[in-house]
């Protein structure tokens, strides 16, 4: 499908490589850990207010949930990654369900658009995992036209997602010193407001998202199989570690178990904004 946007030349960062190639291995997987937030996705898309023909970027789509929401709506739908894999797979999802939809590579640290080529802009859950915040928050600036509007959402830095990454962090490397900002650190708002405060004018909303599977063995298969930090950790980790840290995944999910199998209550907040 041909880009209804005009774009410019702007390959993906150096630093961004190996975390390209991490989300990129949950290919189509991922599309089952978007189900598992599609209260929030919905959240987001509503507070987007997208009418018919207005230009929209997603940021970070992923397989492109958002976005084939979005399309749904009437909007004129741009949508953006790194991972290559779940780009094709976007492609794939979208074409069967008939949106339409331009898909295209790219790094949200360097977004491939002109100054000011959108009326709305959108990540969920996707931007805050950049390497340099303060560069994407750049971005997400410079392509968003004068009075338009920003939605992302962002999990919260003491809710159960941030609980999760502790387990998976408890087995991954050391990390460089200094270590690499915190993703959830957009989920606070002070961090927001520097981030965003200047370009936007900012409201922020709370939310739940609640994740719901028959057990937490169920939970490590799809997070394992699609989410690619899962993914790429657990295939480099020996037999023993990864079993240890399949146990615990799984320990922590069936910690919410209930009548009808496990239900994760997941924090999350709503970031609108009109670009100054």
């Amino acid at each position: 499908m041909s880009l209804t946007q005009e774009t410019v030349e702007r390959p993906i960062r150096t630093h961004n490589a190996g975390p390209a190639a991490a989300w990129s291995s949950g290919g189509v997987a991922y599309d089952e850990i978007s189900r598992g937030i599609l209260d929030a996705i919905e959240h987001a898309v509503n507070r987007l207010e997208v009418s018919p023909g207005a230009p929209v970027l997603d940021v970070a789509t992923g397989t492109g949930w958002a976005a084939r929401r979005l399309a749904a709506l009437g909007g004129e739908v741009t949508a953006v990654d790194f991972a290559s894999d779940m780009l094709r797979a976007a492609q794939d999802l979208a074409a069967a369900e008939g949106r339409r939809i331009a898909l295209l590579e790219g790094d949200a640290e360097a977004l491939p658009f002109p100054d000011r080529a959108f009326d709305r802009v959108i990540s969920t859950f996707g931007v805050m995992f950049a390497q340099r915040p303060e560069d994407a928050a750049a971005e997400l600036a410079r392509i968003c036209r004068p009075g338009g509007r920003l939605v992302l959402a962002v999990w919260t830095p003491d809710g159960n997602v941030f609980e999760m990454f502790r387990i998976i962090k408890s087995y991954m490397p050391a990390p460089d010193d200094p270590p690499p900002p915190s993703p959830f650190d957009w989920g606070r708002r002070e961090r927001l407001h520097e981030l965003l405060g200047t370009a936007f004018e900012l409201t922020v909303e709370d939310g739940t998202s609640f994740y719901r599977v028959p057990d937490g063995a169920t939970a490590w298969r799809q997070f394992v199989a699609g989410y690619g930090p899962v993914r790429a950790l657990a295939g480099k980790l020996d037999p023993e570690s990864r079993a240890r840290f399949e146990a615990d995944f799984t320990a922590f999910h069936d910690g919410f178990a209930d009548a009808l199998g496990v239900t994760v209550p997941r924090s999350y907040r709503i970031v609108c904004g009109t670009r100054r």
